[in-house]
């Protein structure tokens, strides 16, 4: 399991782009969106399925578990900063706890508990920062390579 952390800190000149997302079938779909538009706009389209599939999972996992105790319409924040060798992918919402990174079983049956699981195999590393004066951020880095 991951250790609580500082994200990687990109370089000073990185690409950065920030987006607030309700949390609803609409806002899921807007962040599938983003990350496909953003990442193909820098030209890391051999990362797309795997940045989405990750910034999907850390938001439904901000939507289930934080967002929920928010008062009003709950909002999470994405984050992308690229670097010449990582993309780092961020999810701020206003909880306090931390993540919890519970490998089940490891059977493919499973329908829940399996999404920071899937956000270890797909990134480099990741972890999480508070965020004062309340929430969390929770990153994952990803190698800006093409594939071999």
């Amino acid at each position: 399991m991951p250790a609580r952390g500082t994200a990687p800190a990109p370089g000073p000149l990185s690409p950065s782009v920030a987006l607030r997302v309700e949390c609803s079938r609409e806002g899921f779909a807007r962040v599938r969106a983003f990350t496909r538009h953003t990442l193909r706009v820098w030209s890391l389209d051999h990362r797309c399925d795997d940045a989405t599939l990750i910034i999907t999972e850390l938001a439904a996992n901000a939507a289930t578990h934080a967002a929920q105790g928010a008062p009003g319409a709950p909002e999470i924040r994405l984050g992308f900063r690229l670097d010449p060798a990582h993309l780092l992918v961020t999810v701020s919402d206003p909880d306090d706890r931390p993540p919890v990174y519970a490998p089940g079983t490891g059977s493919a049956l499973e329908e829940h508990g399996r999404g920071l699981c899937l956000v270890d195999a797909l990134s480099e590393e990741w972890g999480w920062t508070p965020t004062p004066p309340a929430g969390k951020t929770v990153w994952a880095r990803l190698s800006t390579c093409p594939p071999i």
